[in-house]
């Protein structure tokens, strides 16, 4: 059974630069020390730099997080001065830059500035003994930017000013590979917009669109284009509001964070059932869908590999496409604030993004809001 989506017939394109794939997540939060200790002891994520005043550098202080494929950097601010800490007081804990890796980060910046991106920073080198790594960075919704990450002349760490650290805490991974991809929100009537950018800046490709009659409930629907890079390494769907009897999951959002930023971050496992019972015995919390999802689950999708009954226990959702299916979990959102959440996704073959599951998932959600008393 194949998901209600309307794919989206694109000219050939070619990527502005190519990109390698994500870099690495920068998330600007209100005490870096102690959520770094969250996502080691809940996520599994190792202890693997810093960067503070003990290396140099005085007004934040940065940990650098890694599983696999995955780099997570949190950082931050040492005072209540400058733009770590405004950003904080206004949207909270939340992700700042998502990185990319390139090749050549200065024919990158200059592709994307002539095709009208807007400049955080244009290329800067930094050096150490491990050699140089060339960085610069566009904006793109809200206060959120892009990095363009170069480091092939780097052996190195991470990037210049971050030294290794370690700890004799070092809990076991859970199973987490790789961004599968980051789901953008943004203000209503600002969706193609931000398309438009992606299309322009970055030569990327609507791939998948979900209208307001895809993803709806009796109380509220948003509307979404997934936008994807040539080498489909970089896939950023963005949700905005549609019209619905009460507030919508992403106006809550918007409500909350104080304008567009990410929403969620799907993270790929190569066995979601031996994952999720890890993440929930580290208390990870996940949003329950009603029993009777299961009922009819090997009717909607078709035969699986997977034994019904424990995904039915922790949780997780299936939906298959023409080329295979997935299995995705997505966390309640994991600071006070209701804004950033987790999405964890297998996939045998899909290559979709759960549309058959939108109605009981945003549902989930919807009860959540209600007792946040925000629907």
């Amino acid at each position: 059974m194949t998901s209600t989506v309307t794919a989206t017939a694109s000219n050939e394109t070619h990527d502005a630069f190519p990109i390698n794939g994500t870099d690495y997540i920068e998330f600007w939060v209100g005490n870096a020390k102690q959520s770094a200790l969250y996502y080691r002891a809940a996520f599994g994520f190792t202890l693997a730099g810093y960067r503070g005043p003990e290396t140099g550098v005085r007004d934040r202080a940065s940990y650098l997080l890694v599983q696999d494929k995955l780099r997570f950097v949190l950082t931050s601010p040492l005072g209540p001065e400058g733009e770590i800490a405004a950003h904080i007081a206004l949207h909270g804990d939340g992700v700042r830059d998502m990185a990319f890796g390139v090749d050549d980060c200065r024919a990158a910046y200059a592709a994307a500035m002539a095709r009208g991106a807007e400049s955080h920073q244009a290329p800067v080198v930094a050096q150490d003994p491990d050699g140089e790594v060339v960085t610069a960075a566009i904006r793109t919704y809200g206060d959120t930017m892009h990095s363009i990450v170069e480091r092939r002349n780097y052996r190195g760490l991470f990037l210049p000013g971050f030294v290794p650290m370690t700890s004799p805490f070092t809990p076991q991974g859970t199973g987490l590979k790789y961004v599968d991809h980051c789901v953008g929100n943004v203000e209503l009537g600002k969706m193609n917009a931000w398309v438009g950018f992606y299309e322009r800046v970055l030569g990327f490709t609507n791939i998948l669109t979900f209208d307001d009659k895809t993803i709806s409930t009796e109380y509220s629907a948003l509307m979404s284009k997934v936008m994807s890079n040539g080498n489909g390494r970089i896939k950023f769907p963005i949700n905005e509001p549609a019209q619905g009897k009460k507030k919508s999951q992403i106006e809550e959002y918007l409500d909350f964070y104080r304008g567009p930023g990410v929403q969620h971050i799907a993270i790929t496992t190569d066995d979601i059932v031996a994952t999720v019972r890890q993440l929930k015995a580290r208390g990870v919390e996940f949003l329950k869908v009603p029993p009777a999802y299961y009922d009819t689950l090997l009717d909607r999708v078709g035969r699986i590999d997977e034994d019904v009954a424990p995904l039915a226990e922790l949780g997780v959702l299936v939906d298959r496409d023409d080329e295979g299916y997935l299995l995705q979990i997505f966390t309640k959102p994991v600071q006070d604030r209701p804004t950033l959440f987790y999405e964890i996704i297998q996939r045998k073959g899909a290559k979709s993004f759960g549309a058959g599951n939108f109605k009981a998932l945003f549902e989930s959600i919807e009860r959540e809001q209600a007792l946040r008393g925000n629907l």
